[in-house]
């Protein structure tokens, strides 16, 4: 079956279109009718006229899309599709944390469940997290939720001492080897290191640049380099390459040694067949208590307005 023609038919048919993340396969990217970051996919969910969304990503940015637009169908590829940084931070361990800090304004990645979500006051995303947190008065104390990692590299930028942050992080960010990267850079001389700051510091030490996911890939576009060693998910360099085919990415190596890349198991369950299925069948689709929409609702919209200024 030619999946990508019966995709493109069905988005036709039943008014639908795709969202996919940067970090998703090739051809899933290539069949969909918007691919961005985290950031970019809550922005294009918030305004698509369709009736379907399919969300080729993992399930909190389809729970996203549904808080943002509950009269719309949102369907996941894989239900599976699940995210190691969203659950790394438990709505009920959160909530108990949250005691402890009670004056505290709460800053959630958008990286969390809608559970976390209704327990914040304002979301961000790796693009605007900086804005966000310069947004609050420097007198406030702020909870970081749920990633040490982003958190630790905005108090370098920042200054804030009176940042708390939960104690999560990403599987595919935690897991590149310095050394190895290192030796590509040895190997490499004239390469670039960029890197999102979802890498521990010590990775983000090394780097040339330090961005978001859309950060990253406007500074290569840019950039005078021919050569870039890349420290995030994989996924990412098809649209480099498409972008840019004269330069050469090259995708930093994991720790451990029997791993080619470091792939998001989870953003690689997105598949053209599985596209096709949710789309002929109307499956997988993603509810939400009405009640949690709305408490999570707020946040979203707050971080889509910071946006705007």
């Amino acid at each position: 079956m030619d999946y990508a023609k019966e995709i493109a038919r069905l988005k036709k048919e039943k008014r639908a279109v795709i969202l996919a993340h940067y970090y998703t396969r090739g051809e899933v990217q290539d069949v969909a009718d918007f691919v961005g970051d985290s950031l970019a996919l809550s922005e294009a969910a918030a305004h698509t006229d369709a009736d379907i969304i399919v969300f080729a990503g993992v399930h909190f940015m389809a729970e996203t899309a549904k808080v943002l637009s509950p009269e719309k169908k949102v369907l996941l590829p894989d239900i599976e599709a699940g995210c190691s940084l969203a659950e790394s931070c438990p709505a009920d361990a959160f909530r108990e944390f949250r005691k402890q800090y009670p004056d505290h304004l709460v800053v959630s990645y958008v990286n969390t469940t809608v559970g976390i979500k209704a327990q914040t006051d304002i979301c961000c995303t790796s693009t605007n997290a900086l804005q966000v947190i310069e947004s609050i008065p420097a007198e406030r104390g702020i909870i970081f939720a749920p990633d040490r990692n982003l958190g630790a590299y905005l108090q370098s930028l920042t200054g804030r001492e009176n940042m708390v942050l939960w104690d999560g992080a990403c599987h595919v960010h935690e897991e590149f080897s310095l050394e190895k990267i290192l030796e590509l850079k040895r190997l490499h001389p004239q390469a670039k290191i960029v890197a999102h700051p979802e890498c521990k510091a010590y990775i983000l030490a090394v780097a040339d640049f330090v961005g978001s996911t859309s950060a990253l890939l406007n500074f290569c576009a840019r950039d005078e380099a021919q050569e870039f060693i890349v420290v995030t998910e994989p996924g990412i360099l098809h649209r480099m390459q498409c972008d840019n085919p004269s330069k050469t990415f090259i995708p930093a190596p994991p720790i451990d040694s029997t791993c080619g890349c470091n792939d998001c198991v989870y953003m690689k369950m997105n598949t053209l067949e599985k596209i096709y299925a949710v789309l002929r069948d109307e499956s997988n689709e993603i509810t939400i208590p009405e009640k949690e929409r709305e408490e999570a609702l707020g946040p979203i919209v707050a971080m889509l307005e910071i946006g705007k200024k």
